[in-house]
């Protein structure tokens, strides 16, 4: 049979890293055995829950690629089928109703320092229970579990488990003003989507026991159960907001690629096997299995994602990064220039750039002329003779080769050779008149995508402007 598994994600926020693990280690198990992938908003929590952040959820699920095999469920349209299991599991005697207040039960809990349910409603008459109801007393509904035993399933990653029901107490399934609890309502749709892997992160390995109790209750097929190691900051604390991981359409606007946060997430707790690093969906798809899934916390490290990124940037198209970058700044490099012009900016960039942004931030230059110059760099390249330097080359030199990357090339050797000088006497400064900076891509490459005139027009922009 082939597996189906879901990703259920709470629209309380953005779609935060672990989530995209989780989210990413579904889609890889589903897509490498040929099972399906299916997506439900947990949106109960009606207080938290947001529209637009599960606007954000499917957003960031399409632009990750991980495209769901049928229509996303919702919670929040269940009601009707959670009320119906849960009148099924009072009728067949597996659930019952607790009139317990919260004083009893704070004062049962100060008196024995216990916070187990003493099941003081388990085995009340049904006169008692009526008689409660006819005076509209209020009541959660809780499972009517085993006073001993043990409960064992086998993880698919951290294997056998076992919980001894004496841990455990008759839980809430459903809360006094009727709504299912957790446990309760993942146990229904899990079974109602016919899902047969659960994979998760391992905080719900504490959960697991508890909607196995509900399975047995309703007599329904349990699924297997993977559990994913938690992502740690590098601090050794759950990974947060202040470890620099951000959520998806964070790290979306900053300009990172989703396969570099597809591939980074996927070595956070599994690995080939191999020493390779970088690699794509396909390959991902390729070589997944939970057998490879480490028991141990993996631990979240943004400078590793920021050379993986600058790996996936210079390895992608730069037409493809074209594209992403009028998507993510439709105003860039708008001024009427050809996409073959701004392929070039790109090319001459993305070597030395981590993210999208990095590419805009750094492309400045190539659109305008420096309105000023870095004065640390005018400092260290700026000698009594550098104007005189700058101004017999673009004069002597500039005005009359022709405009290739071999005749620029050869024009600044055989100028240094010439003038008995080294070339970084004239590339330094030459560098900082075109771009305003002593960093970036090749001299010959800067000044091809520039051109003739404007190289010319700013090295005199620069006599003008610096007096030594």
């Amino acid at each position: 049979m082939n597996p189906v598994v879901r990703f259920a994600p709470s629209p309380t926020g953005q779609l935060h890293i672990g989530g995209v693990r989780t989210a990413l280690f579904n889609y890889l198990y589903a897509r490498k055995n040929s099972g399906t992938f299916l997506l439900r908003i947990e949106d109960t929590d009606q207080e938290r829950s947001r529209n637009k952040y599960t606007k954000q959820i499917l957003d960031s699920m399409n632009w990750l690629g991980f495209n769901f095999d049928s229509d996303p469920v919702k919670q929040s349209s269940r009601s009707e089928r959670y009320q119906e299991v849960i009148s099924k599991l009072i009728e067949s005697g597996s659930a019952y109703r607790c009139f317990s207040t919260e004083k009893e039960l704070r004062d049962f809990r100060k008196k024995e320092g216990s916070f187990l349910y003493p099941g003081t409603w388990r085995d009340r008459s049904a006169d008692e229970v009526n008689e409660r109801l006819n005076n509209n007393g209020k009541y959660t509904i809780r499972l009517r579990i085993p006073l001993e035993g043990d409960i064992r399933f086998t993880d698919l990653i951290y294997g056998d488990i076992n919980t001894s029901c004496t841990e455990l107490d008759d839980f809430i399934i459903a809360r006094s003003d009727g709504s299912p609890t957790y446990n309760f309502t993942v146990v229904v749709d899990d079974h109602d989507m016919q899902v047969s892997h659960v994979i998760r992160g391992e905080d719900h390995i504490s959960n697991t026991p508890k909607q196995i109790l509900i399975y047995a209750a309703l007599n329904w097929d349990i699924p297997e159960f993977a559990h994913l190691p938690m992502i740690l900051g590098s601090d050794g604390s759950r990974l947060s907001k202040r470890h620099g991981a951000a959520g998806t359409q964070a790290y979306q606007e900053l300009g990172y690629l989703p396969e570099t946060l597809i591939n980074y997430l996927s070595l956070l707790g599994w690995n080939p096997g191999t020493e390779d690093e970088i690699f794509n969906l396909e390959y991902l798809i390729e070589n997944f299995s939970l057998e490879k899934v480490n028991k141990k916390a993996a631990v979240f490290d943004s400078k590793k994602l920021d050379w993986m990124s600058a790996q996936h940037i210079t390895n992608k198209d730069s037409g493809q990064l074209l594209d992403l970058i009028k998507i993510l700044k439709p105003e860039w490099g708008n001024s009427g220039l050809s996409d073959e012009h701004l392929r070039s900016v790109i090319s001459s960039l993305k070597g030395r750039s981590k993210t999208l942004l990095d590419i805009i931030s750094q492309s400045q230059y190539f659109f305008s002329d420096p309105s000023e110059y870095d004065q640390d760099a005018v400092l260290k390249c700026w000698k009594e003779d550098t104007s005189e330097i700058l101004n017999s080359y673009a004069q002597e030199i500039l005005v009359s080769i022709e405009w290739n990357d071999d005749s620029i090339d050869r024009s600044i050797n055989g100028f240094a050779d010439t003038k008995e000088i080294g070339k970084g006497k004239l590339i330094q400064p030459l560098r900082v008149a075109l771009s305003g900076v002593l960093t970036g891509p090749s001299m010959v490459q800067l000044m091809l995508i520039l051109g003739k005139d404007t190289c010319i027009r700013r090295i005199k922009n620069i006599l003008n402007a610096v007096r030594i």
